[in-house]
């Protein structure tokens, strides 16, 4: 009945005018990709107003042949949706769920019964499963440093009492801060002096349960950090000066920083252990360095020096790599940076940013872009023209404050609008996020919504998807219909 409700809603809203186009007319993105290398993943993460539902996710990807996934948590109805696709999948367990996963080991069982057991017998392939995300960030103040480890024990004991032992598992997504060097130099490199036992007895144990260990690796955070970093030292195509360490030399900042930590599994004893690259990726937006010519640069090296079979120097066989990310995620914290909620391959509804080519031949191709999208009327929340500017600011502030205003401003996507301009960007965000609200494009009488899509060649007016956790509440006036509908039907049943 509610399957049949849903499959209703979403008909309906097809056919009141919010399908297709939605982004200016451009209409649907094709492209023709083929097999993505088959070490190539991407993360999926869905901190976003309006995120892709996962049937849709599962599609994409195998429409660009890609046949992994990484997750952030293991939500049933996210998971459940890779039953049968044979993409193998690693679920993820949020940070604030490690000190109870580390206390109770029935805790951890009845987490493996409800979201590995029950997911694997209905077809879907888990292979990984995280425990905690960079979890020893040194801006978390060591809240993690006690739980992780008890936590990952618990979870693989209970996937062995399961059955699942040899099958799936148990790593924890780490960031590449976990290791250093003094001196820069790979060969100098060993595990964070304030950690270091920790990681050792973290190593030991990926290595004696066979998992891998999973790191995080990102140039553009090292261009971002550092105004003197070289640029083309965060790329791969040979142009930088590099760097020189015991007769070996880097021409790129990933494969010093993948031997640094190479040196460092080294020097705690354990240098056959796994490397996996759990994330690694180049933003759109946000910086004057998140640009969608870096992105191409990017990951066009990165993936034909994957396709090349070539790792680092101290790592000459390529490792499983997750690319990050699959889409953009408009709510995600910009703490770190604005370029936060730009990392998506996609945009937030599916559409390819730019060429790319998963096989990693180089060719200059659109990927396939998401089919089945659902969007919301064509229509646009703008600062009216000819008004007295009185309180805008105030305005302009709030609607940013809950919405997202991080293209706007020097060195951005939307850096050629004016002030009119930004107000009216910062308002249609805020009335998109409210799944078009028509008391969400008020702002003290300053706006009103129109039809003609204020787009310009380089700034997006977006208009909002319809997720299935939300379509309800986007179309109040179908609400009643299928109330009434279930109503009935439950009467005549």
């Amino acid at each position: 009945m509610w399957a049949f409700c849903m499959i209703l809603a979403m008909a309906l809203c097809h056919l009141q005018g919010g399908q297709g186009e939605g982004q200016g007319g451009q209409g649907e993105v094709q492209g023709g990709q083929g097999k993505a290398l088959p070490d190539i993943g991407v993360n999926w993460g869905a901190i976003a107003s309006h995120p892709l539902d996962p049937p849709i996710v599962v599609n994409l990807l195998k429409e660009n042949g890609i046949s992994r996934i990484k997750l952030f948590d293991a939500d049933p109805w996210t998971v459940s949706a890779f039953s049968g696709s044979d993409i193998e999948v690693m679920v993820g367990i949020p940070n604030e769920m490690l000190k109870k996963l580390a206390k109770h080991k029935d805790d951890a069982e009845d987490w493996v019964k409800h979201n590995v057991s029950k997911q694997v017998k209905g077809g879907v392939n888990i292979r990984y499963i995280s425990v905690g995300n960079e979890p020893f960030l040194k801006s978390y103040n060591n809240s993690f440093v006690g739980t992780t480890l008890p936590a990952m024990k618990n979870v693989q004991r209970a996937l062995s009492k399961a059955g699942f032992g040899d099958q799936i598992k148990v790593t924890t997504a780490l960031n590449a801060d976990v290791y250093e060097s003094a001196t820069d130099k790979p060969s100098d490199g060993n595990f964070r002096k304030d950690i270091a036992d920790l990681m050792k007895e973290i190593v030991a144990f990926l290595e004696e349960n066979k998992a891998p260990f999973l790191v995080n690796i990102y140039p553009f955070l090292s261009l971002y950090q550092n105004d003197g970093f070289p640029k083309d030292y965060a790329f791969f195509d040979g142009n930088a000066k590099g760097t020189d360490d015991k007769n070996t030399h880097y021409s790129n900042m990933f494969d010093a920083n993948l031997d640094t930590l190479v040196w460092s599994l080294k020097k705690v004893g354990h240098p056959n252990v796994t490397i996996v690259i759990g994330e690694v990726g180049w933003p759109t937006d946000g910086d004057k360095s998140a640009t969608i010519e870096n992105a191409k640069r990017f990951y066009q090296g990165y993936l034909k020096k994957m396709a090349n079979k070539k790792g680092s120097p101290l790592h000459p066989q390529t490792v499983v790599t997750y690319l990050f990310s699959l889409t953009d995620e408009d709510q995600k914290s910009v703490a770190p940076g604005d370029f936060e909620r730009h990392w998506g391959i996609f945009s937030y509804d599916g559409r390819p940013k730019f060429s790319i080519d998963f096989s990693g031949k180089g060719q200059d191709k659109m990927p396939v872009a998401a089919k089945g999208v659902i969007y919301q009327q064509k229509q646009w929340c703008v600062l009216k023209r000819n008004i007295s500017k009185k309180n805008l600011q105030t305005s302009f502030s709030y609607a940013c404050l809950n919405g997202d205003c991080t293209s706007l401003g020097p060195n951005r996507s939307c850096s050629s609008l004016d002030a009119a301009g930004n107000a009216s960007y910062a308002f249609n965000q805020y009335f998109q996020i409210s799944d078009q609200s028509v008391e969400a494009c008020d702002f003290d009488g300053l706006a009103h919504i129109v039809t003609e899509n204020p787009s310009t060649p380089t700034c997006n007016f977006t208009i909002a998807i319809l997720s299935t956790g939300n379509i309800l509440k986007a179309t109040p006036h179908l609400k009643g219909f299928l109330i009434g509908f279930i109503l009935i039907f439950t009467f005549f049943l």
